[in-house]
């Protein structure tokens, strides 16, 4: 039994969700969303909740029954207000600035990076060392912060590169003479 598909998931005031076959669609103040379950799955909506329950005792259906069950909070979670990651750039010279859709990031390559920031997400730069990604879809914010991060993860030795906010880096000892 599925612990997070068991419980229903529930609709705040002002977010309505509507039902066609296998799709559901959420409707909020920030955005609307939609998303299609597989066939393993029933959906039904009763008394402003959402509620999960598999079609079988199959393995394939217990695993989509809590994947979507968590699909759908964050939808409703995102409709409602926006996910957040924050990240923070550390080492001499690394720097970040948005120009319009793209982010100019100097990682100490010998080219500057140009990120070019996809719909449905904002990227800002309060100051030269810091980034917010923002948006209403987590999945997405989660992966445009990962590409971003991409471009130069942190290293053990000295923690230069890009890192969450609240990311810890293990330093390494180095050499000993």
């Amino acid at each position: 039994m599925s612990r997070i598909g068991k419980q229903p998931v529930a609709l705040p005031s002002g977010v309505t969700a509507t039902l066609s076959g296998q799709t559901i669609e959420v409707k909020g103040p920030k955005d609307t969303q939609s998303f299609t379950a597989t066939d393993d799955i029933t959906l039904t909506i009763e008394d402003d909740k959402v509620i999960v329950t598999p079609r079988g005792k199959s393995k394939r259906a217990r695993q989509q029954w809590g994947m979507t069950r968590t699909v759908i909070a964050n939808m409703v979670q995102g409709c409602n207000d926006t996910f957040k990651k924050e990240l923070e750039i550390r080492g001499v010279g690394y720097r970040a600035q948005v120009q319009g859709n793209v982010l100019k990031l100097n990682l100490g390559l010998s080219h500057d990076v140009d990120f070019e920031i996809p719909a449905g997400v904002t990227v800002t730069a309060p100051k030269q060392t810091e980034l917010v990604v923002e948006g209403t879809n987590k999945q997405l914010v989660g992966q445009v912060a990962a590409n971003i991060r991409d471009w130069r993860r942190p290293e053990p030795y000295k923690g230069k590169g890009i890192r969450y906010k609240d990311e810890y880096i293990f330093q390494k000892e180095g050499k000993k003479k």
